[in-house]
């Protein structure tokens, strides 16, 4: 069957029954946020940072309290996401710099592409960061890949996240936009939303840019962590022909908690608006992170001031510890999902794929590895088939990759060599590294590993 056969079948059936399907099917909301910590919500445990939307969001649906991204960073996460796969399979195994021809090619099939075909009215607002020029004709865009809409950006806001003179709409670059991208994404959303036919089930990807670096705020929402902030706020620009080095002073959390609780206001206002046009009850909401937080462990000088809380989990991004890819999420589906109700089954975003699109009455690609499963079942408190999952990585560590099966979590280096072995079970912080103790274990999730570079090698869509 052809890549769209499956999607035009349905469509004719659809038309054939009226509206009535179409209309049963449900809305889809996925909020996508951009180096969010596993303890960077109040629903989370931070201490200090407001979020009572997101809280608000995550009440009345079903927290997800053992969720991983696809990756410790932002392109290889996107990559999983939208097409089911793993990273790797794509081609992208690291964030894309600007330029440099990597792109998700035009075979990978994406969640859009299939709720498209389905009949659905497609958008992303905000980051896209799966190529390296949104402006290419040689390069797929967002409205190549299934999506009717784009607006927003690539790789990071440039100067910073107020008055950000890198968006796009539809291919074309446009003049400064002014405003902050929390506020010019909810807005961007928020008119889309407004102009959508209540007949036709639309999907929103809404991927923010908070609160990746380099950051700026209202001044409002610095004045509410004031006593968090030491000195002077001088917001610090990228995209410069040089490093502002006389810049680089740390000033404690109190902006990166801003940047988070002005995020969430802006969400709260996209928020809003499903449930004062009637759509929230047929609307499913997912909310997740892409990779883990940039903590004070700074690396790189554009991070200085970014404060992001893994929830005292080992890592941060770029790594594949647990605080590099276990991130917050959640899930609303009003009548379906029961409120305050919470999972703690290992998940990984190619879910998503998986199961929006079934929801959705979408056809899964057959001709090629998937490797989310359906998580429909957690809806109504059942367990998901034991499970492996797979993580690698081009990044600073040479721990490149990650096997999972049940609590064991074996990490291996760029040259394919076992190297830490954990009990998460026993050790969710990843203190104790027992390889040398568990050696039958460590084989097996070595014959696991091999078994999954097997795949990737051989994925008939793999780039060469």
């Amino acid at each position: 069957m052809s890549k769209y056969l499956g999607g035009v079948l349905l469509l004719i059936c659809l038309f054939a029954n009226g509206d009535s399907a179409a209309q049963s099917r449900p809305n889809m909301l996925l909020i996508y946020v951009d180096d969010l910590g596993y303890g960077d919500l109040g629903s989370f445990g931070h201490p200090v940072i407001q979020t009572p939307n997101l809280d608000r969001l995550a009440r009345e649906g079903m927290t997800l309290t053992n969720y991983y991204a696809p990756s410790a960073l932002c392109s290889p996460s996107r990559a999983g996401l939208l097409t089911g796969r793993i990273p790797y399979r794509t081609g992208i195994k690291s964030w894309i710099p600007e330029g440099s021809d990597i792109y998700l090619h035009a075979e990978e099939i994406t969640l859009a592409e299939v709720l498209k075909s389905a009949g659905y009215a497609t958008a992303i607002i905000g980051k896209w960061h799966l190529n390296s020029d949104l402006g290419s004709k040689d390069e797929p865009q967002p409205t190549d890949q299934g999506f009717d809409y784009f607006y927003g950006h690539n790789a990071f806001q440039i100067p910073t996240n107020h008055n950000p003179v890198n968006i796009y709409r539809n291919g074309e670059l446009l003049e400064a936009q002014e405003g902050y991208t929390a506020d010019l994404y909810a807005d961007e959303a928020i008119a889309w939303l407004k102009k959508q036919d209540s007949s036709r089930p639309f999907f929103l990807y809404l991927s923010m840019a908070e609160p990746h670096t380099t950051f700026e705020n209202p001044d409002a929402y610095n004045q509410r962590y004031a006593d968090y902030t030491n000195g002077e706020i001088i917001p610090i620009p990228s995209g410069l022909d040089r490093i502002p080095t006389e810049m680089l002073k740390p000033r404690g959390p109190g902006e990166y908690y801003a940047n988070i609780t002005y995020m969430d206001a802006q969400l709260g206002r996209v928020l809003a608006e499903l449930e004062e046009s009637g759509a929230k009850e047929n609307t499913i909401v997912v909310f997740a992170s892409d990779n883990g937080p940039i903590t004070t462990q700074w690396l790189q000088w554009f991070e200085v001031n970014a404060h992001g809380s893994t929830g005292g989990l080992r890592g941060r991004k770029h790594f594949l510890y647990e605080g590099g890819i276990k991130v917050p999420a959640f899930i609303s589906y009003p009548g379906v999902i029961e409120p305050g109700s919470s999972s703690d089954q290992p998940l990984v975003a190619m879910d998503f794929f998986v199961t929006l699109a079934a929801l959705g009455l979408g056809s899964i690609p057959d001709d090629r590895p998937i490797d989310g499963i359906n998580i429909e079942p957690l809806f109504s408190g059942r367990e998901l088939p034991a499970r492996q999952m797979f993580w690698a990585l081009e990044s600073m560590s040479d721990l490149e990759y990650v096997v999972r099966e049940g609590a064991w979590k074996l990490m291996l280096n760029s040259k394919q060599e076992p190297k830490e072995l954990y009990n998460l079970s026993d050790d969710p912080l990843e203190f104790f590294n027992l390889i040398t103790d568990e050696d039958k274990t460590t084989q097996h999730l070595v014959k696991l590993f091999n078994n999954y570079i097997d795949s990737i090698e051989n994925d008939p869509l793999r780039p060469r």
